[in-house]
């Protein structure tokens, strides 16, 4: 199995906090890959480390090696190119203040295309993909901001959608939902894997048993386990894991 990622030696400082010590993790291409562990814990700064959304912070130092298919992100790769191979759906829903249609159009125009009938079909296409066509086809021309919460997020999930991505970061996509949104979004991941790699941010321990292929446990910073999920969650190998998945950990 190839991977998407290769991450060696990673360290990240704000300042002089260091948020991420020295992480080593290959992740696997079509697979979902889970990311677990306490709040504070460097999840959410792995995740926007590898499309540097982290860049634009001031005061962050980053170094070790971040492979995206063997290229190093941050050694001459184009900031814009990243984020179109690597999209990233955040925790709250966050449409744009347009319709649906030009939701889902932002970011293919951004990239050059401007034939209408193209558009309309990678409109049409990316919203089959976030499983949201048959709700909003009628709607295409309403606001996005009409929607309801789990469907704002799934189009949220199609504007990542639109940009064909290899990998589709996702930072606690469900924990502003209600249950059934949270089982269309899982449901949808599970698809998605399919076609592209996933890597998901999760509190939810049920959620990374129920969705992931591999899950990682992280604890100030650093990775202390990354393995299978079944055997994660199963067998784990460090107490310290053993006491965050069973809600000892404190």
């Amino acid at each position: 199995m190839s991977n998407v990622f290769e991450i060696s030696d990673l360290d990240l400082f704000y300042g002089n906090f260091q948020a991420l010590k020295k992480v080593n993790m290959d992740v696997p291409e079509r697979q979902v890959t889970a990311f677990i562990g306490p709040s504070g814990c460097g999840k959410s700064t792995l995740l926007k480390t590898l499309n540097r959304m982290n860049d634009a912070i001031e005061g962050v130092k980053i170094t070790g090696q971040v492979l995206l298919r063997g290229s190093d992100i941050y050694q001459g790769m184009d900031v814009s190119k990243l984020r179109k191979r690597v999209g990233m759906v955040f925790q709250n829903p966050n449409p744009f203040p347009l319709s649906v249609f030009d939701n889902i159009a932002y970011g293919p125009r951004t990239y050059g295309i401007r034939n209408k009938s193209k558009l309309q079909g990678i409109v049409e296409h990316s919203l089959k993909k976030a499983a949201i066509w048959d709700e909003v086809k009628d709607r295409l021309n309403k606001s996005a901001l009409s929607l309801s919460g789990g469907q704002q997020q799934r189009l949220c999930i199609a504007r990542a959608l639109a940009a064909e991505p290899e990998v589709l970061l996702m930072d606690e996509p469900t924990s502003a939902l209600d249950p059934i949104s949270t089982l269309r979004i899982e449901d949808l991941v599970m698809e998605l894997k399919q076609d592209l790699s996933v890597i998901i941010v999760t509190h939810n321990m049920q959620q990374a048993a129920r969705i992931a292929d591999q899950t990682a446990f992280f604890l100030h910073g650093e990775v202390i386990e990354y393995e299978s999920t079944e055997q994660m969650f199963h067998l784990p190998k460090d107490p310290r894991t053993q006491d965050y998945i069973t809600g000892r950990f404190g």
